[in-house]
């Protein structure tokens, strides 16, 4: 059961209209790995989300969300950062706001990223925050971990729909291989 009401003139559709287009157009999506940067702004940490899916089950996630008709990249990224970290994060986008890389998820079984509902295409973005994450929404908890723990093959495998792939791709735009 959906609580909000949708409204047309917001960018939202309805429940049954979403899956009507997840089935036949790709999706844009905005995610992003919040990190915890030193005064000389060296990646120290990286976030990750702990959150429960429709079945119970417990994985680990990025902040993530899709474009709305007619929103910047820019301020979906601010709106899902804010849904799933809080107001209090205070991320830093950049000026010039570019993913390190793009994700493509498919619907198809044995696929590297994989997405059940639909095929998307993720936009990945590494963002800096400063303040108190205090997750919200269906984000559980955020775990900070150091580089090398976020290579933990046990850890990787945990995120969901391969997205261990794109932490890994991560660190090593980051230049943080061990």
């Amino acid at each position: 059961m959906t609580v909000r009401t949708p409204d047309p003139e917001s960018g939202w559709m309805n429940d049954d209209e979403l899956a009507l287009v997840r089935r036949r157009v790709p999706m844009l999506y905005v995610e992003a790995i919040p990190v915890r940067v030193d005064a000389a702004g060296k990646v120290e940490h990286l976030g990750v989300l702990l959150r429960a899916d429709n079945q119970g089950v417990m994985t680990r996630s990025f902040v993530s969300g899709r474009v709305q008709y007619g929103e910047s990249i820019r301020d979906a990224l601010l709106r899902h950062l804010e849904k799933d970290l809080g107001t209090m994060a205070f991320p830093a986008l950049p000026q010039a706001l570019a993913p390190f890389t793009v994700a493509e998820f498919s619907p198809m079984p044995g696929s590297g990223l994989f997405d059940s509902r639909q095929h998307a295409v993720a936009l990945e973005f590494i963002v800096p925050v400063a303040g108190e994450c205090n997750p919200r929404q269906d984000a559980l908890e955020i775990t900070w971990l150091t580089p090398q723990q976020a290579l933990d093959p046990d850890l990787l495998e945990e995120l969901e729909g391969g997205r261990g792939h794109v932490l890994r791709t991560a660190i090593g735009h980051l230049g943080l291989w061990p």
